[in-house]
């Protein structure tokens, strides 16, 4: 996949942005390796993109996930957040935010994770959907995006809202942050192989959230992302991103981001109405 720098510069090749106005207030070198710092040591940091716009965030996000790739390995697809109604208004926003996500920050189901593993970690319900062929980007219908999508799997997103609980959390600054992106852990591929029940699947599924004693932390239908999972490729697509066959999409969280502390040494999501209640789920250890 090309380095996650060149989609802003994409952006502004094709005129949606001004060149010269996504240069404003892009963070400098020094903030990107201050916050790549205290990011690796776990240390609650100040926020990037502090009072700037939209277009400042982007550029931003693209210097450092070009920073973090050299740590986290190169950017393997995309990710979505805010996608909730609640998590908007929480956040003041009026629409997703989107970032990237890393290879190495990926481990498979059945994973020990040491806790913390952020400054500020967290864990999401999610879901990913593996492209497969860059005719999505020509898709205008949720059945049009699972016509080309390969396989889906089931992830719990572990992100790290990364700073202390002063700094502003605002649509630009989460955006500049890269949207938390820190670890994740995938269940085992599911075959998209009838495109329409496969949409229809998604939307009628119920996603559960359990900690490690298998008491269910949350509960929620398929529609509360975006009112469909497939909307969050329709969505990233329309602000910018261009997809290729392999690319995972992370479609947001299906309800609150819960605190590691309280989910009694693990979690477990499920997706009840997909083919084979697929399960994903990660045990959490002591840091050494």
């Amino acid at each position: 996949m090309q380095q996650a720098g060149h989609w802003i510069w994409a952006l502004i090749a094709a005129g949606v942005i001004g060149a010269g106005s996504a240069a404003a207030d892009c963070a400098s070198d020094e903030e990107v390796a201050r916050f790549v710092a205290d990011y690796m040591d776990h240390r609650p940091t100040e926020a990037l993109g502090q009072g700037g716009t939209m277009v400042d965030a982007l550029c931003t996000q693209a210097r450092l996930s070009d920073a973090l790739a050299a740590h986290l390995g190169p950017v393997i697809g995309y990710k979505a957040g805010l996608t909730s109604t609640p998590a908007q208004e929480r956040f003041g926003a009026s629409a997703p935010v989107r970032g990237v996500l890393y290879r190495d920050m990926m481990l498979e189901t059945g994973a020990t994770l040491e806790v913390p593993w952020g400054a500020v970690p967290m864990v999401e319900a999610d879901l990913v959907l593996e492209i497969g062929d860059s005719a999505v980007n020509s898709a205008t219908t949720r059945e049009e995006v699972m016509q080309n999508i390969a396989s889906i799997r089931p992830f719990i997103e572990l992100p790290d809202l990364a700073v202390d609980q002063s700094q502003p959390m605002t649509p630009e600054t989460i955006t500049a942050m890269g949207v938390g992106a820190r670890r994740g852990v995938l269940g085992a591929a599911i075959a998209v192989e009838d495109a329409a029940a496969m949409t229809k699947a998604l939307a009628e599924m119920q996603v559960q959230l359990r900690d490690g004693a298998g008491e269910v932390v949350l509960s929620a239908p398929g529609t509360s992302v975006l009112g469909h999972p497939a909307e969050t490729v329709l969505w990233l697509h329309a602000v910018g991103v261009t997809f290729k066959a392999g690319d995972l999409v992370s479609v947001g969280s299906f309800g609150p981001l819960v605190p590691p502390g309280s989910l009694k040494g693990g979690a477990t999501v499920s997706y009840e109405g997909l083919p084979g209640s697929p399960e994903v789920s990660v045990l959490f250890g002591p840091s050494s």
